[in-house]
């Protein structure tokens, strides 16, 4: 016999799989929804016009109340749950992994997941740009100053107008971040949307494109979306238990 049959050699295929997560994830770490029954903007309407960017940049009073706010951001107090530990864990597994969010957080990465491997399609709330010079610098630097006593912190570089580094109503989505997760949702076998409504575009269609180019696509969320019809199963349990029991039997069984 002159050939040797490779196959008791070769690793089992692990399918690239993308997470698609929006802000039902983020709820067990103390961080609210926005969009849901109980969601900050059916609360509270006039909560909108604070990350309006023509109302922010329009309304220096409406900037002021904006730094009330994010000084009083659960987003810097919470602690990734259970969700964003299992997503980490995938990724250390070996599994090809790419999260795609729809939340400005960043608890996937504290998570563990590698920066790299995150798209965060709305930004981040853990920096600030000038709207002027585009230079960045930290959130929390810009909230030490607020709390010394500068109401709306000017940029140190040329004085415009600082605003969080999140996409903010009225703004586009970076296209480079889009164009990178519309060909991560092209290239996933598995695809999975989590704790979203799939109902805020552009986000929301990545889960039909990936359906679209053969992925298999999950759904966990605790009410219905545009796109249950095209999954392959929707799952409606709370996301902290569902997900991780999901994503180890991901490791477990990778082909399936």
């Amino acid at each position: 016999m002159t050939g040797i049959d490779p196959t008791p050699d070769q690793p089992p295929h692990r399918p690239l799989v993308a997470i698609l997560s929006g802000a039902g994830i983020s709820t067990d770490s103390g961080i609210p929804d926005y969009r849901g029954p109980n969601g900050l903007w059916r609360r509270d309407p006039e909560a909108e016009k604070l990350v309006t960017y023509d109302a922010y940049m329009g309304d220096p009073e409406i900037r002021r109340r904006s730094w009330r706010m994010r000084q009083e951001s659960p987003a810097f107090r919470a602690r990734p749950n259970a969700a964003h530990e299992a997503v980490a864990r995938l990724e250390r597994s070996g599994t090809p992994v790419r999260v795609i969010t729809q939340n400005v957080d960043g608890l996937h990465q504290r998570a563990g997941m590698p920066d790299r491997k995150v798209l965060e399609l709305h930004g981040t709330v853990r920096a600030v740009t000038c709207t002027r010079c585009h230079a960045r610098s930290s959130m929390e630097e810009a909230l030490a100053r607020v709390a010394a006593g500068e109401p709306d912190p000017a940029c140190l570089v040329c004085r415009g107008i600082l605003k969080s580094a999140t996409v903010m109503f009225g703004e586009r989505l970076d296209p480079q971040v889009l164009g990178t997760a519309l060909g991560v949702a092209k290239a996933a076998e598995v695809f999975l949307a989590v704790g979203t409504t799939l109902q805020v575009q552009p986000a929301a269609s990545l889960a039909g494109v990936a359906a679209e180019h053969g992925a298999r696509l999950i759904i966990i969320n605790a009410e219905p979306t545009p796109y249950d019809e095209l999954a392959a199963e929707v799952i409606r349990e709370p996301i902290g238990s569902a997900l991780p029991r999901l994503l180890a039997e991901l490791t477990e069984h990778p082909s399936n």
